[in-house]
């Protein structure tokens, strides 16, 4: 018989990989190993290897300082912002 887990709420920080923003998320993730790769998306070192963000990703800054990339729906769908989680009737 499986139970039900509820994630804990974690506070983390991101930034929107556009295209265009190639030294701020550099400055974000701040280890001199992100840059554009020879399609033009955005390649982050993660705690499992190489990553590749395309446009509309969320980069996440982890609760270990690591990061990684995200989707956009699955970031959606998995954090709240600041605000949103205050409003929150839990």
């Amino acid at each position: 018989m499986s139970n039900i887990y509820i994630k804990k709420p974690v506070k983390i920080e991101a930034i929107k990989w556009t295209g265009d923003n190639v030294e701020e998320i550099q400055d974000f993730v701040n280890d001199g190993s992100s840059g554009l790769d020879f399609n033009g998306n955005m390649a982050i070192q993660t705690l499992e290897g190489g990553h590749i963000a395309t446009t509309g990703d969320m980069i996440i800054k982890g609760v270990h300082g690591e990061h990684y990339p995200c989707k956009p729906d699955i970031f959606e769908k998995t954090y709240y912002t600041q605000e949103e989680y205050a409003q929150l009737d839990l």
